[in-house]
């Protein structure tokens, strides 16, 4: 798939997500008792009723560590759920400090004195993209899983997450022999070099809400530069994770170069990031984790840590936008992956002259999403990861309606059963609000009014966040303004959640530190050295 196709994949195919290959993929997947019955729109009836049963099975539910899957030390599991009815999938390994301490020393040597920092790079290509391919032959049981334990829709997983997922790995294969050194003119006569030397052993967090591509973004250029990896998956989505990392082994991987551990912050992802014999750290998730992570970096052996956290993205409507264009848009920024997106555009900024005509289009949008069973074809979204994020949405709710912003529609549960909530949206939202200032990681849209481009300006940037933006307006001057005004380490101008494998991904201020995907990431994981060496007599300089 063209690197291009894929940038836009994730809007593209879930606007056109009734097309008759999703209708193939979603009948494949399993039995529905009623499976013909209408979906219903914000309906008393239970989301979770006459599931579809997904075809796959569960084979890995154990660390990986050494190249072998284990039991946790302390013999304890932990169930994992399905946030359709919140029953119990599977009970996982519960790894703990001395699993993360197994899982760093089979990475320490791996990396000391195992084969993979020491092969040639071509061969280290060679085998990410034998990777890739076993993931593409796997990729509707992979997108059934990843549905099954996040509940995000299974169109979605399939048809946007797996093909960007391959292609990262694609992307990264091609770095793996192209990262080198320079030759340094110095004044004198030495020869000065520099050598781009992998860091070492990196220690991986990554997050609940996109566990695939959230793995290839940190894995795939930690092993495209000769790193070994001790990866600690979201405690609530570990089962993917621990499914390619099986499919790794089958590439060719190495034993212990790349460890996976579940288990929970406090315990396993404290003991990775104050580890003494790590050498790295990256961790995604939100902003108040990623201060407790840094701080346990620093305490122990000052390890570089790379941080992707939370954000509050403004999603700005110019005064001369095609309205239903922005809506649609802005109801895609902020509603796609059921809301648990960082770069969310949760900040709907709408100019005053288009304000009333946008506001009744985009209530009207929210009404008609669909809610359901993610499994089934036409579902635009499904639950709520767990129990947690779904009475943390509920609140944020309720202080909305408390602090008097006005409830355009939802504002409650959807169905009986599961962690569905209706899409909600509220119009007449005032800055220091709670919903206007708070990462709510759900499907609440926030409208705001503005007059001129200095005001939005100024109100978008009057935030702790700083991940993404986005503007919809057909001036480019406008848009030029804006890009370079806007505090954010992505500005997108009349798209949103654009993720081509080569575009790098990070924030401002306490959206995190250091970039990840495209070129920029490889600095995460390597060490620069330079190298003298005095010339005699040299024929130049």
């Amino acid at each position: 798939m063209a690197a291009r196709r894929l940038s836009s994949l994730l809007y593209r195919s879930l606007a056109a997500s009734s097309s008759s290959g999703s209708a193939s993929l979603l009948s494949s997947l399993g039995r529905s008792s009623g499976c013909g019955r209408s979906i219903h729109r914000f309906s008393t009836a239970a989301a979770a009723e006459e599931l579809i049963i997904p075809p796959v099975q569960i084979n890995y539910t154990q660390n990986l560590i050494n190249g072998q899957f284990v039991d946790a030390v302390s013999g304890k599991t932990f169930p994992t759920y399905d946030p359709r009815t919140g029953e119990v999938i599977a009970h996982i390994a519960e790894g703990d400090a001395e699993d993360i301490n197994r899982a760093v020393a089979a990475a320490r040597k791996a990396f000391d004195e195992g084969p993979w920092p020491r092969m040639t790079a071509y061969e280290r290509s060679r085998i990410l993209l034998r990777f890739a391919d076993l993931v593409e032959k796997h990729s509707d049981e992979l997108a059934a899983l990843e549905t099954w334990n996040n509940g995000k829709p299974y169109e979605q997983a399939a048809k946007s997450e797996l093909p960007l997922f391959i292609r990262l790995f694609h992307y990264y294969a091609g770095w793996a022999d192209k990262i080198h050194g320079l030759t340094v003119p110095a004044d004198g006569d030495y020869h000065v070099q520099t050598l781009h030397e992998p860091i070492g052993v990196a220690g991986q967090i990554i997050p609940w809400n996109f566990p695939l591509v959230m793995f290839a973004w940190k894995v795939g250029p930690a092993l495209a530069c000769g790193n070994t990896i001790v990866l600690k998956t979201a405690e609530q989505t570990p089962l993917t994770a621990l499914f390619v990392a099986k499919l790794f082994h089958e590439a060719g991987l190495p034993p212990g170069v790349l460890n996976i551990v579940s288990g929970f912050g406090p315990t396993a992802g404290a003991a990775l990031a104050s580890h003494m014999d790590v050498d790295k750290l990256a961790f995604t998730g939100s902003t108040d984790t990623g201060k407790i992570v840094l701080e346990l970096a620093a305490r122990s052996n000052l390890k570089p840590v790379t941080l992707e956290l939370g954000g509050k993205s403004p999603f700005i409507v110019c005064e001369d936008a095609d309205v239903d264009k922005a809506v649609e848009l802005a109801h895609f920024a902020l509603f796609f992956n059921q809301g648990q997106c960082c770069c969310a555009g949760s900040r709907t900024y709408v100019h005053e002259r288009v304000h009333d005509e946008f506001l009744e289009k985009a209530k009207a949008r929210a009404v008609r999403r669909v809610v359901g069973d993610p499994f089934k074809k036409g579902v635009e979204q499904g639950p709520q990861i767990d129990t947690e994020q779904f009475e943390k949405v509920l609140r944020y709710i309720r202080a909305g309606i408390k602090s008097n912003a006005t409830l355009e529609c939802g504002g409650d549960r959807f169905g009986s059963k599961g962690y569905f909530i209706q899409p909600t949206v509220f119009s007449n939202v005032q800055d220091d609000m709670l919903i206007a200032q708070d990462e709510i990681f759900g499907p609440v849209q926030s409208i705001f009014k503005f007059k001129d481009l200095d005001e939005v300006i100024r109100r978008a940037n009057a935030t702790r966040y700083g991940l993404a933006a986005g503007v919809f307006t057909k001036n480019l001057d406008t848009a030029n303004t804006l890009t370079r005004a806007l505090r954010a380490g992505t500005v997108w101008i009349n798209c949103f959640d654009v993720f081509d494998a080569a575009i790098p991904f990070g924030g401002y201020k306490m959206s995190g530190i250091g970039r990840e995907k495209g070129i920029y990431s490889l600095n995460n994981y390597l060490q620069v050295k330079a190298v003298i060496t005095p010339l005699n007599k040299a024929a130049w300089l």
